[in-house]
C-alpha cells in the first residue's frame, strides 16, 4: 500500500496522519473542501466535497487506501446546524464508504470517543461508525473503525470549535482567565496527536482482521477537566484564575469519555507506547507559546 488518501488532511489531526504516513514513505493526497497553503510541499492536494459521489469514487480509484477524517466538527457548534453535519458527516462518508466497496480499498474511519452524547456531531458520527461495521458484515470491505478520543496538541486551532487544550493553554499563556464549562469533575481521555495518528495508520496499514468492531484510541486515563486545568497553569508557569460557567448545548453534566485501551492490542500498541500527558501538554505549551510569539512579532 504506497498512495493513501486522507479525507480532510488539510485538518488538525489530519496533519498528523499525514506527517506520519510520509515518515513511512508513502504518497499522500490530501482531500479538502477549499484550497489551503498546506506547511509541507511533499503531497498532492486535491479540491473537491464527499458529498460528491462521482467525485469520491473517482478519486479514492486511484489510490491503495483511505483514512477517512472529513467531518463537520463540534458539540454546541453543530446544534442548530443539523442538516448540514448529517449531509457531511452520514452522506460524506457513505460516498467513501461506497468507493472503499467498489474498487476494493482499504479505509480507516475516525469516530468519536463520546459517540452516546444527543447532538449533531456524536450522533452523525456513531451513524456513519455503524454504517462502516455493516459495510464490512454485509460487503466484506474492510474499513477499520477508531474512536479517537481528545485529541490535543500543535496545531490545533481554538475557534471556531471549541476544544478544551487550547482554550486553557492560550488563556494562561496570556494570564487570562480560563473557562471550564460545568463543574470541572467530568473526566476526559485525553491523547497526544501524534498517538492518534499512529494509530489511525496502522489500522490502515496492518493486516489486524478487526473489522467488525470498534477500537479505542485513548490512554484510559482518569483525568477530569479541573485536573487539566491545574496542569495547563502548572505547565505554562501561570497565574490564570479558573471560571466555572453553565454547561455547553449538547452536552452532560459530569460525564465519563474515557477509552478501553484492550481494543487496540490487535495493532501492537498500548497506553505504554503512548506519549505521557505531562510530556505532551509541555510539548503543546511550547508550540502555542512559539505561536504566540510569532503572532505578536508580526504586529
Amino acid at each position: 500500500m504506497e498512495r493513501i488518501l486522507v479525507t480532510g488532511g488539510a485538518g488538525f489531526i489530519g496533519s498528523h496522519v499525514v506527517d506520519n504516513l510520509r515518515a513511512k514513505g508513502k504518497r499522500v493526497t490530501v482531500l479538502d473542501r477549499q484550497i489551503q497553503k498546506l506547511y509541507r510541499d511533499d503531497i498532492e492536494f486535491v479540491v473537491g466535497d464527499v458529498k460528491d459521489r462521482k467525485f469520491v469514487e473517482d478519486t479514492v480509484s486511484g489510490h491503495d487506501g483511505v483514512v477517512h477524517l472529513a467531518a463537520i466538527l463540534g458539540t454546541m457548534e453543530t446544534i442548530d446546524n443539523a442538516a448540514a453535519v448529517v449531509d457531511v458527516n452520514i452522506f460524506g462518508s457513505l460516498n467513501v464508504f461506497g468507493a472503499c466497496k467498489q474498487y476494493r480499498k482499504k479505509a480507516v474511519y475516525i469516530g468519536v470517543g463520546n459517540h452516546w452524547m444527543n447532538n449533531p456531531y456524536s450522533i452523525t458520527k456513531t451513524a456513519a461508525e455503524r454504517f462502516a461495521l455493516m459495510y464490512n458484515k454485509e460487503f466484506k470491505t474492510q474499513i477499520a473503525v477508531v474512536r479517537g478520543l481528545n485529541a490535543y496538541g500543535p496545531r490545533q486551532k481554538s475557534r471556531p470549535v471549541r476544544k478544551v487544550v487550547p482554550n486553557f493553554v492560550i488563556p494562561a499563556l496570556k494570564g487570562e482567565e480560563i473557562v471550564v464549562f460545568g463543574s470541572g469533575k467530568q473526566i476526559m481521555d485525553l491523547i497526544y496527536v501524534e498517538d492518534l495518528a499512529e494509530v489511525l495508520v496502522r489500522a490502515l496499514l496492518t493486516d489486524h482482521g478487526v473489522y467488525d468492531r470498534v477500537m479505542e484510541a485513548g490512554m484510559g486515563r482518569d483525568t477530569t477537566i479541573n485536573e487539566l486545568s491545574d496542569l495547563v497553569v502548572r505547565t505554562a508557569g501561570s497565574q490564570s484564575k479558573v471560571k466555572h460557567v453553565d454547561m455547553r448545548p449538547g452536552e452532560i453534566p459530569d460525564s465519563i469519555v474515557k477509552a478501553d485501551v484492550k481494543t487496540l492490542e490487535c495493532l501492537g500498541y498500548s497506553a505504554e507506547d503512548m506519549t505521557p500527558l505531562n510530556e505532551g501538554m509541555r510539548r503543546t505549551v511550547a508550540w502555542y507559546a512559539e505561536e504566540l510569539g510569532k503572532a505578536e512579532s508580526r504586529q
